[in-house]
């Protein structure tokens, strides 16, 4: 009995000193960015008074770095100065701040300068929890660009919607990105690999995985048996979406994407639907994972189905962030075209 009551105890205090803990870490973080913006605000009104220097705001900043570094010590180089005038010129006011982000993070959203889609990093970092190395991750892999083209309808309008609210569930073709980034797996480009190597270098490292899929996905497993009649069939990747309510089953392809592939997903779809599916569960999602899509145009290949098919190119590389900049604008100008 006084086992439990000590073990009871000590679970009560452990409770309250994380939580101590966590307060003390919040508090920390809101004074440091606070900081930050003060002296980020100093810098920018001092040189505002000296306009008719150029070299002013150049020669303040490596003066400061030297004095405050030496009384200080770290976080005051040159580069760290820039970021807190940056800071300052970008957000304005520590109002405009989110607690849960910290400099490291504020200092990765500040190297982009487009303001809707630094807008959208922040809200997905807030939502997703993304740590430091995540959110460097996203946006080298051009995650706002990727999202924008993932279903060829780029407008003005998704591009606002991305920026305020973030990448939002709420269809199954919001989960869809295109091209998927695996660059996390460490293969070569353009090697040559069979589908079963590929899942199980997924598998291997599935925590990575899933952040690349996005929001409300979970693992249920590989190669899960379909069975018709006595012959059996095997999905190569099924996970569970909290969000949709929905099976999302994931067939990869190693090669370019063939028409063959959308009808044998069709099948699994359809299975899943009647056999597997509980009370509450949404229709499953089927994704088609593919070196190419090749000139397979999914109209037609998915013409008279009623499950949703998504197939998305995937590379083993951090894909060219320039070119999907470029593709992006290159359809909203085609699509502003049209519409005069």
């Amino acid at each position: 009995m006084n086992q439990l009551m000590n073990n009871g105890m000590i679970q009560e205090i452990e409770n309250i000193l994380l939580n101590a803990r966590n307060h003390v870490s919040v508090e920390v973080n809101h004074t440091l960015l606070k900081t930050y913006m003060e002296i980020g605000k100093i810098i920018v009104e001092d040189a505002v008074s000296h306009n008719s220097d150029n070299d002013y705001e150049s020669k303040t900043i490596s003066y400061l770095s030297k004095e405050l570094t030496k009384k200080f010590g770290r976080g005051f180089s040159r580069a760290n100065i820039w970021n807190m005038i940056t800071f300052y010129k970008e957000y304005g006011s520590v109002q405009t701040l989110s607690e849960r982000l910290s400099w490291s993070h504020y200092c990765e959203l500040l190297s982009i300068s487009d303001k809707d889609k630094r807008h959208f990093y922040e809200i997905e970092c807030i939502n997703a929890k993304w740590s430091v190395r995540e959110l460097r991750r996203q946006i080298s892999s051009s995650l706002f660009e990727r999202l924008l083209l993932s279903n060829g309808d780029v407008n003005k309008q998704k591009v606002l919607d991305l920026a305020l609210k973030g990448n939002e569930i709420a269809n199954p073709q919001d989960i869809v990105k295109d091209p998927y980034v695996f660059e996390f797996l460490g293969l070569p480009e353009d090697k040559p690999m069979m589908e079963s190597d590929l899942e199980e270098a997924l598998v291997r490292q599935i925590e990575k995985f899933l952040l690349e899929l996005g929001k409300g996905f979970m693992f249920v497993g590989t190669q899960q048996r379909v069975t018709f009649g006595n012959v059996h069939y095997y999905v190569d990747m099924v996970f569970y979406n909290k969000i949709l309510k929905s099976y999302v089953l994931i067939e990869l392809k190693t090669i370019k994407l063939m028409p063959e592939a959308v009808g044998q997903l069709n099948m699994y779809l359809n299975y899943y639907a009647a056999e597997v599916n509980d009370e509450g569960d949404n229709p499953p999602i089927g994704l088609i994972l593919c070196t190419d899509k090749g000139n397979v145009d999914m109209q037609y290949a998915l013409g008279g189905l009623n499950n949703n098919i998504f197939a998305s190119k995937y590379v083993t590389y951090m894909p060219d962030k320039e070119q999907l900049i470029a593709q992006v604008e290159a359809v909203l100008t085609a699509n502003s075209k049209e519409h005069k």
